[in-house]
């Protein structure tokens, strides 16, 4: 079994126990021990994975660390381990500063068996930093993210490899993290940059107020754009596909009357974001008819998610309950949000 399949098995398994899961060793032994040996580290031979892992540091002895994961006889990975309810903070990393300094481990993870935040001394040599590197969310990642994670298996993991990459990744993400707050609330370099070349006149308080509002506006218009403009394209190609050859004029004659319009792909964006918390978002489809725009799991009629009515002087949805159809007004897109249990319910019905 690949990493992938790996990951996500214990992925699938996290809204189910995580309700149970009431102390920091049941978090351990739930999700902690399974992401270990997802890596390819034998987590019952202390030859690779030393549980509380103990050395004496100045004046302070006995103390422990959760795992010290090793190979050819050196460690290589500290593991400090948090309760899965606990957020990771600051005042969890103490522990791993400490035995960082003191230990040949070039990189630690503190972890609450959901989120694992990856560390290394980056900034100052043997000195673990302050930020993370590297971010994995089990119940959140994409392929690159996977891919990142691949280099920590024990089957390929390389040192040199991971330093090499680990730089950009901090950075990058610490970019990334900049430019989400400044969409969410743009501050005023951010909002005086883009003023200062598209406005002609003196940038006034009152300009700088008007701007504020325009760039935050402008940059998501932007995104939902491009977002959009990616989408028709996977439209086109999939429904391309899925046709054979011979077929296609035929299709094109029945499909040319049916238009996907805007607020369908948008409508079609909220749905992929309320069932990502549950399942890959590649599995949501959009199907458009001349009478509703229908999204389906797996791509397959016999498993509606909901249909959308949007053409229609009252918008409304159909959702579906123990393969029953019911119809739900609403006043905009936006109304879905308000469903989100319910569609996330249709998902659980087809097992997931």
């Amino acid at each position: 079994m690949d990493l992938i399949d790996r990951i996500k098995e214990i992925s699938a398994r996290i809204p189910k126990q995580n309700a149970h899961i009431q102390t920091e060793e049941a978090t351990k032994n739930a999700f902690v021990m399974p992401f270990i040996s997802a890596l390819g580290y034998d987590v019952f031979n202390p030859l690779e994975v030393v549980p509380e892992y103990t050395a004496d540091i100045g004046q302070k002895k006995g103390e422990k660390v959760d795992y010290a994961i090793k190979k050819d006889d050196k460690i290589i990975i500290l593991i400090e381990c948090k309760w899965s309810g606990a957020a990771l903070d600051v005042s969890h990393m103490s522990q791993l500063h400490r035995y960082f300094h003191v230990t040949e481990a070039r990189f630690a993870i503190l972890t609450n068996g959901i989120n694992y935040q990856f560390y290394s001394d980056i900034d100052e040599p043997n000195k673990m930093d302050s930020k993370p590197f590297f971010e994995f969310n089990m119940l959140d990642f994409d392929d690159h993210q996977i891919n990142e994670l691949k280099k920590f298996a024990k089957s390929t993991f390389s040192l040199d490899d991971i330093l090499n990459t680990a730089s950009t990744l901090k950075y990058t993400r610490a970019i990334k993290k900049i430019l989400e707050e400044e969409l969410h609330a743009p501050s005023e370099p951010f909002v005086r940059l883009f003023a200062s070349q598209s406005y002609d006149g003196r940038i006034t308080q009152q300009v700088m107020e008007q701007f504020t509002v325009i760039v935050k506006n402008a940059i998501n218009q932007f995104i939902n754009e491009r977002l959009n403009e990616r989408l028709k394209s996977a439209l086109v190609a999939n429904n391309a596909d899925a046709q054979p050859a011979q077929q296609q004029n035929t299709a094109s004659a029945e499909t040319s009357d049916v238009v996907t319009t805007q607020e369908e792909i948008d409508a079609y964006n909220i749905v992929k974001a309320i069932l990502r918390e549950i399942i890959d978002v590649k599995r949501v489809h959009i199907r458009d008819a001349k009478s509703y725009c229908a999204i389906l799991l797996d791509d397959n009629n016999r498993k509606p998610i909901c249909r959308l009515h949007l053409d229609y002087k009252q918008k409304y949805l159909t959702l579906f309950e123990n393969k029953n159809e019911m119809r739900v007004d609403i006043d905009s897109i936006d109304d879905i949000f308000k469903h989100a249990d319910r569609l996330k319910a249709v998902i659980k019905e087809y097992g997931g």
